[in-house]
C-alpha cells in the first residue's frame, strides 16, 4: 500500500514539475525556409561582394524576427515570400535577402549602436536589434512612425528608440554611429550621414536615381575621417522622403 501510494506521489509530482510544451510556432517553417533562400543568394553572390555566408546573429535575426506582423494583414500570406511588399502612404517592407545583406554588411557587433534612416514597417530595426546593444531609427511620414513604434514595443524590442522626422540629416544627438543602414534611396549620400559615422564604422545606403534604380554602397569611415566606398549589387529602393514632402 505504501508503495503504491509513493509510486502515485512520484507521478504527481512529474506532472507539477514537468515543464511546459514550447506554444507550436505556425510561422516557424516559414522562416527556415526563407532563411534558406536567402543563404542560396548570399553564395550567390559572395564572389562580387566578398560574402560567402549570413553572419550567425543575422541569420538567427531573419530566423527568428516574425515579418508576418510587420506586414499589412491583406499581404500575410505572403509574408515570408522574398519579395518587398507594399505597405501603405507610397512605401515598402524590403525583400528580406536586402534586409539581411544590409544587416550583414554593417558587420553588426553586440555592443554596436546603429542607426536607421527610414523605420517604415520596423521589420529592418527588429533585426538589427537581435544583432546590436541599441538601434535608433528615423521615420518622416507620422502613420509608419507610430505604426511602427507602437509594434516594436509591443513585441518587446526594448533597444530600439524610434524618432518622426527627416532622416536626411541623421540624429546628431545620438552620434557617433557604429553602424547607418538607410532603407530609401536618395541620389547622393547625405553629408550629415557621414560627419555621424563613427571611425572604423560602416554604413550601407541605396544611391542613384530613381528612373535608372541605384547601386547598394558600403561606406567604411577610416581612423582619420576618411571614407571608402565600395559598391555591391544594384537595387531599387523607395526615394528618401525630405522635409514632409509626399512621396513619388
Amino acid at each position: 500500500m505504501k508503495a503504491h501510494r509513493r509510486a502515485l506521489l512520484a507521478a504527481l509530482a512529474g506532472i507539477v514539475t514537468a515543464p511546459r510544451a514550447r506554444a507550436h510556432d505556425p510561422h516557424a517553417e516559414r522562416r527556415r525556409e526563407l532563411l534558406q533562400t536567402i543563404e542560396r543568394q548570399i553564395r550567390q553572390f559572395a564572389p562580387d561582394i566578398g560574402r560567402s555566408r549570413l553572419a550567425p546573429c543575422v541569420a538567427r535575426a531573419i530566423g527568428s524576427v516574425p515579418r508576418h506582423r510587420f506586414v499589412p494583414p491583406q499581404w500575410s500570406e505572403l509574408a515570408y515570400a522574398n519579395r518587398p511588399l507594399p505597405i501603405g502612404h507610397g512605401q515598402t517592407i524590403s525583400q528580406p535577402f536586402i534586409v539581411a545583406l544590409m544587416t550583414d554588411l554593417i558587420e553588426p557587433q553586440p555592443s554596436h549602436r546603429v542607426l536607421e534612416v527610414g523605420t517604415g514597417s520596423g521589420y529592418q530595426a527588429a533585426v538589427l536589434a537581435e544583432c546590436v546593444a541599441q538601434v535608433y531609427t528615423i521615420e518622416i511620414l507620422p502613420a509608419l512612425a507610430e505604426r511602427a513604434r507602437a509594434l516594436l514595443a509591443e513585441l518587446g524590442y526594448r533597444n530600439v528608440e524610434t524618432r518622426l522626422g527627416d532622416g536626411y540629416a541623421g540624429w546628431p544627438q545620438a552620434a557617433p554611429f557604429d553602424g547607418i543602414v538607410v532603407t530609401a534611396a536618395p541620389d547622393h549620400v547625405p553629408p550629415a550621414l557621414i560627419e555621424q559615422l563613427a571611425p572604423g564604422g560602416r554604413m550601407v545606403i541605396p544611391v542613384g536615381a530613381q528612373a535608372s534604380g541605384q547601386d547598394l554602397l558600403v561606406i567604411r569611415k577610416q581612423a582619420d575621417g576618411r571614407t571608402v566606398t565600395q559598391r555591391t549589387i544594384p537595387v531599387r529602393f523607395v526615394p528618401l522622403v525630405r522635409d514632409g514632402a509626399a512621396p513619388r
